[in-house]
């Protein structure tokens, strides 16, 4: 009998030794979930438990959604996670609601109340606030944000009551509209550029109206071509089994839907999977989504003087999974159609 020292800790104490987690069996899966982002959640923390519900291997999310923040975050499995840059780079837009009256240190409700005054605000004074943010403007990154210096996020330095020199930069406000609103409650629909701070433009419509604002609700809408009405909850996908919950995935290509689509006959189509370059009687254009037979995805390149670039390609296997996984005419129904 070994020494008691040298018996487990449980034994010894006679306690019952925790029972082990069984391990999850990861698989590749390739595809794109509309994720409707609960309130109080990271993203991170978000793309981690759909990764579960998937149990797949490769995932990643599409920009970062405030804790604060619900709605739209597109999720990123396997072969979609190559064209995700898509869906950061696009235009967003969210439903946001401003609390006049209040400036907080964080831009938000949860920050330390700086200043209040009296609000005398109509609908008038806001239409005509907002038109004049319209088009491109100078934005002051907030300290609240995620934003990264010296490798650390500003909001890391902000809670240490270190303030950290942020450069403006340009963004562009295409929509800015009214939607309801009476006193110090208002709510907005926002149409935007990629990096436009929301927080920030409610604190710069607050001082313009001379009454100081915060960002009370944030729900993004849509990223580009995806839209928020075709998001599923968490309490959704857990009521599903997981060949219904697969069955919720778009294609990939699904991100790329705003983007001329090009298509390549059989031997054209091999010789861009191996990264060569092919001549087409085409336009030029900045990005294409590029197709095979049968509609078969292959992945983006750019058109230039007459010949097709590839950028970021499938593999044949991932080529193979999606074609498998798709409906008789190739293509999965839930992504756009070239």
């Amino acid at each position: 009998m070994a020494p008691p020292g040298l018996l487990p800790a449980s034994v010894r104490t006679g306690a019952v030794p925790p029972t082990p987690k069984p391990r999850v069996s990861r698989r590749a899966l390739h595809g794109v979930l509309l994720l409707d982002k609960p309130l109080g959640l990271t993203s991170n923390a978000a793309l981690q438990r759909a990764r579960r519900l998937l149990r797949a291997e490769k995932a990643g999310h599409t920009g970062t959604l405030d804790p604060l923040a619900t709605g739209l975050l597109p999720i990123c499995f396997g072969a979609a996670t190559k064209f995700s840059h898509a869906s950061l780079e696009a235009d967003k837009a969210y439903r946001a609601v401003l609390k006049l009256g209040i400036t907080t240190t964080s831009g938000d409700g949860e920050g330390e109340v700086v200043a209040q005054r009296p609000v005398d605000v109509t609908a008038a004074d806001l239409r005509r606030v907002c038109a004049g943010l319209l088009g491109a403007i100078e934005q002051r990154p907030p300290m609240h944000s995620a934003l990264k210096h010296a490798g650390r996020p500003l909001y890391a330095y902000a809670r240490s009551g270190v303030e950290v020199d942020r450069a403006a930069r340009s963004i562009t406000v295409h929509a800015l509209d009214v939607v309801e609103g009476h006193g110090d409650t208002w709510t907005l629909d926002v149409r935007c550029s990629k990096g436009t701070y929301v927080r920030t433009l409610a604190e710069t419509i607050g001082e313009a109206l001379g009454c100081g604002a915060y960002l009370a609700g944030l729900r993004r809408t849509a990223a580009g071509p995806l839209d928020v009405r075709h998001a599923h909850t968490f309490e959704s996908l857990e009521g599903l089994d997981e060949p219904a919950r697969e069955q919720l995935l778009l294609t990939p290509d699904a991100l790329l839907a705003e983007w001329p689509a090009v298509h390549l006959d059989e031997t054209d189509a091999a010789r861009f999977l191996t990264g060569l370059r092919r001549r087409l009687d085409a336009a030029d254009a900045v990005a294409v989504r590029v197709y095979g037979p049968g509609g078969a995805f292959l992945g983006s390149a750019s058109l230039r003087a007459g010949e097709l670039i590839p950028m970021r390609l499938l593999s044949p296997v991932e080529v193979g999974a999606l074609v498998a996984s798709s409906d008789p005419a190739g293509r999965s129904p839930s992504a756009a159609t070239p």
